[in-house]
């Protein structure tokens, strides 16, 4: 290996995984932010467009220490700056926005005028119901997208409406995560052909997609549509919560045989007459679990199969023996934030705050690329 080459395999172990893939990143609300903080994580340099601040109405950046981290910030109106984002645009690897369908095309930002300046953009859009069909023009949050895939239906307790599962699903495992899996895996054919294109990351989709194994259920006559009547959705006693003495919690994940068989050991119950599968069993374990506290649950429980774990909340999490172990809520810059993930043995990612630069510095940051 060449000396230039032991230089280059430093750098990107310094940086990170994605050491010199430039991102342009449009300032949106949602998944965008996440998936902006992700690839900045990874190493990537990621140049976030926001819009100007009004002193009359400032914008209320939500969690701005965590999810901005790690960018460079240009301020920008681009209802009249729209050729100084293309000329940012032009020295980038990947964009990224999650505007409503037609927004960009008529601020003079859509595919078209980008691929114009940049033939080899990969291109990321993230909605929640697509470029196309008939709701694309429509309004909506992760709890309409999640509607409309048929996994909010089948969350929840039977006998009342289902539960909005935070905004993870829909927003961010159905879309910040399918935007970074798409944009990075069409940087890869860019990279091969010379030739961006776009991604359409629809939240719907991505939901539908990540849905996968219940369809395969379903199919099989495995999984009907009732809630709490199946394998996953605390239908059956060993895959459930339990009221501890103290009105906190465990979640008991006792799916296999040995596990199962742990888990009765661990209560105390006779193999035998609380055999797996029957749903006399859940008022059984109800009953005990509800005579100790959930600490003493998770010392009697600690080291074993019975998968048995304690329900933290926020707070407890960060301070939980195994999450501090691995570092995984770090306190950077005196705000405690969840660590990078995932994480990668040559090149580390990491955490760094976000900078302000004004557009001619951003432009002067990314020099002009020869481009094949």
């Amino acid at each position: 290996m060449s000396s230039g080459e032991d230089r280059g395999l430093a750098e990107a172990r310094r940086g990170g995984v994605l050491t010199g893939v430039r991102i342009v990143e449009f300032e949106a609300i949602g998944p965008v932010p996440l998936a902006g903080m992700l690839l900045a994580d990874m190493g990537a340099e990621v140049m976030q467009i926001t819009r100007p601040r009004h002193a009359e109405a400032p914008y209320d950046d939500v969690g701005a220490a965590i999810l901005y981290r790690g960018r460079t910030q240009v301020e920008l109106d681009l209802k009249h700056q729209h050729q100084e984002a293309l000329d940012l645009v032009a020295r980038a690897d990947i964009s990224i926005e999650g505007l409503r369908p037609g927004v960009m095309e008529r601020l003079g930002l859509g595919p078209a005028e980008c691929h114009a300046v940049n033939p080899g953009l990969v291109y990321g859009r993230i909605t929640g119901w697509g470029q196309s069909g008939p709701l694309a023009a429509d309004v909506g949050h992760d709890i309409n997208y999640l509607a409309l895939t048929g996994v909010l239906a089948a969350i929840g307790s039977p006998d009342a409406p289902p539960p909005p599962p935070l905004n993870l699903i829909g927003d961010y495992a159905g879309g910040t995560m399918f935007l970074v899996a798409g944009v990075l895996a069409a940087l890869l054919s860019a990279r091969a052909t010379g030739q961006g294109q776009v991604v359409d990351a629809a939240m719907t989709d991505g939901v539908a997609a990540l849905s996968a194994m219940f369809h395969a259920f379903r199919h099989s006559g495995g999984w009907g549509d009732a809630r709490e009547a199946n394998l996953l959705d605390g239908g059956q006693p060993y895959y459930r919560c339990y009221t501890c003495a103290d009105g906190r919690y465990v979640a008991v994940g006792a799916i296999e045989p040995a596990f199962y068989a742990a888990l009765l050991k661990g209560l105390d119950l006779d193999p035998q007459t609380h055999r797996q599968g029957d749903p006399a069993t859940g008022p059984a374990f109800a009953a005990i679990f509800a005579t100790r506290d959930r600490d003493d649950w998770a010392v009697q429980f600690a080291g074993t199969d019975a998968c048995v774990t304690p329900v933290l909340d926020w707070a407890e999490a960060q301070r939980h023996p195994h999450n501090m172990a691995r570092a995984t809520y770090p306190a950077s810059g005196g705000v405690v934030q969840p660590a990078p993930a995932p994480r990668f043995s040559l090149t580390p990612s990491s955490i760094a705050p976000s900078r302000a630069l004004s557009v001619g510095e951003a432009l002067g940051q990314w020099t002009e690329r020869t481009r094949p």
